[in-house]
């Protein structure tokens, strides 16, 4: 059923980082706050992870040479950096200096005869600490890290605060509990854990054990007229899938005491706030290069409920995004 949502008002502010003469950003596929409020980003080209001040002046680049195919980036209670690379199977997690402290599954090596991962055809057997494309990573209060695992395995993994094997829930498939593609993960202050299941257009919720909870399901009308593909053909009225209207690609929970969940699709390139119970606040946002506009949002960090940092895989860039509450009023009068 769909549900009508009021329209956000915000600005986007221009060139919130500064790189570098020479740097750029290429396919920015992840973007995380440490406690100091500085910003990380992960993105696929030369000094694939940098680091910026709370005002966005570069401070180092570090990781050349580390990553296949980079895919999320998340920072913990601690400021350990977390890194997820789809290329390489492999979930890597640096101290907050940038040295390597734990690594997690293997990267496929020729002498293992290595053969590219199929996401069709029977759901393939899941091996403890292995893993096959995986996307991104979330923590609970006690400190166990939950790793959505992602493209092939489609479960998520949970090991403890020392990196040891506890368990992984999931399989392919739609029903409660499995998943099409768990493409994005968070958890709230309780330690419930939020998967966007983007290939089958939902947020599951779980507790810590992987026991279902319930289902958030994202369907807002939109003028299908006006609204473009951020590449690529418009889909079809009748889409499923990665490109369906609401479908997640990226979710994020603030922090407390009163928690937001944002969620943001590629089609028709919106970002949508709900309250944990998925009860929706509000929409913002429209495919395109512009301004105020997303081309693919593949990750988000929402340091507070009128702060968002949306990272852009197509559009090669980090745009930092200041909602205006209050302002609704206004623009009706």
């Amino acid at each position: 059923m769909q549900i009508e949502a009021p329209p956000l008002p915000y600005v986007a502010v221009a060139e919130s980082f500064k790189l570098p003469s020479g740097a750029n950003f290429h396919g920015t596929s992840g973007i995380a706050f440490n406690s100091k409020g500085n910003i990380f980003v992960i993105h696929r080209g030369p000094m694939p992870l940098m680091e910026f001040d709370p005002d966005g002046h570069f401070i180092r680049g570090f990781g050349d040479g580390m990553f296949e195919r980079s895919h999320g980036l998340r920072i913990d209670a601690q400021d350990n950096i977390w890194a997820t690379d789809k290329g390489s199977d492999m979930v890597v997690k640096f101290t907050p200096d940038g040295r390597v402290d734990m690594v997690f599954g293997r990267k496929q090596e020729a002498s293992d005869e290595a053969a590219p991962h199929k996401r069709s055809g029977p759901p393939p057997k899941h091996e403890d600490g292995r893993f096959r494309q995986p996307t991104d990573v979330t923590w609970d209060p006690a400190g166990n890290t939950f790793i959505s695992d992602g493209y092939v395995n489609a479960r998520v993994a949970k090991v403890d605060k020392n990196g040891n094997w506890l368990k992984s829930w999931g399989e392919r498939g739609d029903k409660p509990g499995e998943f099409n593609t768990p493409h994005s993960i968070a958890a709230d202050a309780q330690g419930d854990i939020y998967v966007g299941d983007r290939g089958n257009g939902r947020i599951q919720v779980f507790d810590g054990d992987g026991k279902f909870l319930r289902e958030i399901k994202i369907d807002v009308p939109f003028d299908r007229n006006a609204a473009r593909a951020a590449i690529g053909n418009k889909p079809p009225e009748d889409v499923k899938g990665t490109q369906a209207p609401g479908a997640p690609w990226a979710i994020c929970i603030t922090p407390g005491p009163r928690q937001i969940l944002y969620s943001a699709d590629a089609y028709p390139g919106r970002i949508y706030k709900l309250t944990l119970e998925g009860t929706l606040l509000g929409v913002l946002g429209e495919a395109g290069k512009q301004l105020k506009q997303f081309g693919w949002i593949h990750e988000m960090a929402c340091p507070s409920e009128n702060e968002l940092y949306v990272a852009e895989v197509l559009n090669w860039r980090v745009q930092k995004l200041i909602l205006r509450p209050g302002q609704e009023t206004a623009m009706v009068r």
